[in-house]
């Protein structure tokens, strides 16, 4: 999506020691809701004729896409949460590699919420490693869901969650795609 990738490249930062891409100024700690769903417009394009029943997201900067995704596919929207919370029954529990916190997090979700009948749409900001979506699969083996496919807002193209989505033959779409950092800390889109 030509509109993303341009803002990736106007206002995203780098750091080449350790892949970080840093888009927090429109997309991941302040949000721009035009962009948003300018985002949303496209995966509920690109998804629209898949069968999806409800869109899964997982805590906290999917939230945003997947909601708007939600709203324009007239779909629910559940979150997978990153802390079991005291308020919900019986749970569907994995675990998460955190790129950003470098640390391992038990996630759930309400087992009301994800069943053996649901067709869903996974949205997340980031396809880094592939380490929510490996839990996401997880948790639909668990539940008997079936995953129609992944969005992604960006994908980082030398992380190896791209090729852990094909060889486990999850469709999936990012709407961009940083092929490399630089040296200089500056990106390179595909």
């Amino acid at each position: 999506m030509e509109e993303l990738k341009q803002r990736i490249l106007q206002d995203g930062r780098a750091k080449a020691e350790g892949g970080v891409v840093m888009v927090g100024s429109f997309l991941n700690h302040q949000l721009d809701p035009q962009l948003m769903m300018h985002c949303a417009q496209e995966f509920a394009r690109l998804f629209k004729d898949k069968g999806i029943n409800k869109i899964v997201t997982i805590e906290a900067s999917g939230i945003a896409p997947a909601i708007l995704t939600g709203y324009l596919m007239n779909l629910p929207v559940v979150f997978i949460k990153k802390k079991i919370p005291s308020n919900v029954g019986e749970t569907w529990q994995s675990w998460v590699w955190s790129f950003t916190r470098s640390d391992n997090t038990t996630v759930c979700i309400d087992r009301r919420f994800l069943t053996a009948d649901d067709r869903i749409l996974f949205i997340d900001d980031f396809l880094a490693d592939g380490h929510a979506s490996g839990s996401v699969i997880h948790l639909c083996r668990l539940s008997g869901a079936k995953i129609v496919g992944m969005g992604f807002l960006v994908e980082k193209g030398f992380a190896g969650g791209g090729q852990f989505l094909r060889d486990h033959n999850i469709p999936y779409h990012a709407l961009a795609t940083v092929k490399r950092i630089r040296e200089d800390n500056t990106l390179e889109l595909e």
